[in-house]
């Protein structure tokens, strides 16, 4: 069913939001009436387990549950039990639902989601879950993997003014508004800001929601934190692959993420912060790096870049091809799945890669820092505060020489662990291991001399002193030792396994 997004009326969404309380239609009340299986399930976009346990019950979550979100038709008096003060006469006045026969049906997709110690619901179209269909290529996208992703990933720091570039339905803003004095959203879709609109009135939050494409409705403007989501999939333009508003920015290849990297910077403030994901293409003889680097050069911008995921053309074509609801096999998705290699195929491109970027404007004069690295194993959740305490340790490392380095004391973190690997028999260990429990969870391969001084990082001595000690201790050049230990603090403290 065509429909419009929901309408804006105060009276009406202050009873919409009183009746979710009621109902218990929040993360944590659709949690315990679905029980893990038949959640897991829904995140799996299954709707079979769900429908047994929302048909088995009369809770008013569940009635929710099968209205908006597995979008099946439900008795009107059911509507009425689980929206009582809204009612569902007015659950149609402000679009949400439509009669249908003895009962009512949904009109859009509307879910909780929680974050920040608070309750919040999200609206968006329904998805192909609910309608059955693949989805209109103007389809506002709900709470996906790519916004819970760029959610948990993005630092927050107490900032003035925060820009959420390319808001959809409005996630990433709400968490926005609880760091931000002052919120501003933007969108090419009008429908995105139709429903950006409903959501904030919905959620109580006071954005400055804007229309026009990519910076253009901020000219001029600068902020302390950009965060986007931006429509960064690589789509062919030959016409034969649905160009959807979510996901597709009207350019060739990864230009869309390419001109927001080199751009951002002009809306930065001094300190300010750009966080967004982004796909990259690799061409053959050429690395990410190499790509990306190449971006970043000459923006006078602090760059931490962290590769997660890489696809070779047929595995990007086969992901992207079944989204919006096309099944592997048929003749439409043939189609696509050919034109997306014919595509890369043009450009010669071997590999496409995946990523989160963080831009940052120095506020002192000073060399920019560039660092860009893969990371393709699980992480800790959430990891912003990681990434917050990483841009700020990367900074300090680039703000202070060498000297600096060796004339403070380190310690290790307390999630940091010594793991020594011996051959069977052998009296000493022939690997030794630093290994990280939180954040990225990296591991540092330990030398003689940075296993020495490892193992007397308490907080005490300089890395001055202990270097001295140890070149004393195992008779090696001063020098030489010194300059091994300021290249493992560099590297070791960067993401916190040093403090």
């Amino acid at each position: 069913m065509t429909s419009n997004p929901p309408r804006v009326d105060p009276a009406l969404i202050s009873a919409l939001r009183a009746d979710l309380h009621t109902s218990q239609f929040t993360v944590a009340g659709v949690l315990d009436l679905l029980g893990p299986m038949a959640a897991a399930a829904l995140d799996r976009e299954q709707a079979l387990p769900v429908q047994r346990v929302t048909a088995a019950t009369d809770a008013p979550c569940g009635t929710l549950i099968r209205l908006f979100t597995l979008g099946d038709p439900v008795d009107a008096a059911e509507a009425e039990r689980a929206l009582p003060t809204l009612g569902v006469e007015g659950a149609v006045a402000l679009g949400l639902l439509a009669p249908e026969g003895d009962g009512v049906v949904a009109l859009c997709d509307l879910r909780p989601y929680a974050g920040d110690d608070v309750d919040w619901w999200v609206a968006s179209d329904l998805d192909e879950l609910a309608t059955r269909r693949p989805v209109r290529q103007d389809h506002v996208l709900g709470i996906g993997g790519a916004s819970t992703t760029l959610a948990s990933w993005t630092p927050r720091p107490q900032v003035a003014r925060a820009l959420d570039l390319g808001t959809g339905c409005g996630v990433q803003a709400l968490h926005l508004a609880q760091h931000a004095d002052e919120v501003v959203v933007t969108d090419l879709s009008e429908r995105a800001l139709a429903f950006a609109r409903f959501n904030a009135a919905l959620d109580g939050a006071g954005w400055q929601v804007r229309s026009g494409s990519m910076l253009e409705p901020v000219e001029g403007e600068r902020f302390g934190l950009v965060v986007s989501n931006p429509p960064f999939v690589i789509t062919p333009r030959s016409g034969e692959v649905p160009l959807y508003e979510y996901r597709d920015g009207g350019a060739s290849g990864d230009a869309v993420v390419r001109d927001l990297v080199m751009g951002v910077g002009a809306h930065l403030e001094p300190g300010g912060i750009a966080h967004f994901l982004g796909n990259w293409e690799v061409p053959r003889g050429t690395t990410w790096t190499e790509r990306v680097g190449g971006w970043i050069e000459g923006t006078g911008l602090d760059a931490w870049v962290v590769q997660r995921e890489v696809q070779d053309p047929a595995e990007y074509a086969e992901t992207w091809a079944r989204d919006g609801g096309h099944h592997p096999g048929t003749a439409d998705f043939n189609r696509m799945y050919a034109a997306w290699l014919d595509d890369f195929e043009s450009r010669d491109v071997e590999a496409i890669g995946f990523g989160v970027v963080t831009l940052h404007r120095p506020e002192v004069e000073r060399a920019p820092f560039v660092d860009l690295m893969d990371v393709s194993w699980p992480v800790e959740s959430p990891m912003g505060p990681t990434v917050l305490a990483g841009l700020r340790a990367r900074c300090w490392l680039a703000e202070h020489d060498d000297d600096a380095v060796l004339d403070t004391s380190w310690s290790c973190a307390p999630d940091v662990h010594e793991e020594r690997h011996s051959l069977p028999g052998a009296e000493h260990p022939s690997v030794i291991v630093l290994r990280q429990g939180g954040g990225l969870r990296r591991h540092l391969t330990l030398t003689t001399v940075t296993a020495a001084f490892a193992s007397v990082c308490d907080g005490d001595l300089t890395a001055r002193a202990a270097a001295g000690a140890i070149s004393g201790l195992l008779d090696l050049d001063a020098d030489a030792v010194r300059d091994e230990i300021v290249a493992f603090v560099r590297d070791a403290a960067k993401d916190g396994i040093l403090r």
